[in-house]
């Protein structure tokens, strides 16, 4: 996917909460950052805007650059490592009640 078809943040925004998302927001992480593996008590589905990333669910690893998606089930371990220009990834979180 091209950036040129991008959805705005505004629109993601949008179509997250229509979805029923309850949180949306902005993650630019800094060139060569390194998140060993971790958990969220919420689920996620995210955008990736800008630079370069990796993302580690168990044996799956995934090379994400801008117009790559990818979801996360709440307390799912995984890890992320971010290019040398960094990454900027739109997020959308469905909390736990």
């Amino acid at each position: 996917m091209s950036t040129t078809s991008l959805p705005t943040f505004l629109e993601f925004e949008a179509e997250s909460l229509a979805a029923g998302f309850d949180e949306v927001l902005e993650r630019p992480w800094a060139p060569g950052t390194v998140l060993d593996t971790h958990r969220h008590p919420f689920a996620a589905s995210a955008l990736v805007v800008q630079g370069t990333m990796w993302l580690r669910c168990g044996d799956v690893v995934r090379e994400l650059r801008p117009g790559d998606r990818f979801a996360l089930a709440p307390d799912e371990p995984h890890d992320e490592r971010y290019g040398d220009e960094g990454a900027t990834y739109w997020v959308a979180r469905k909390n736990p009640l």
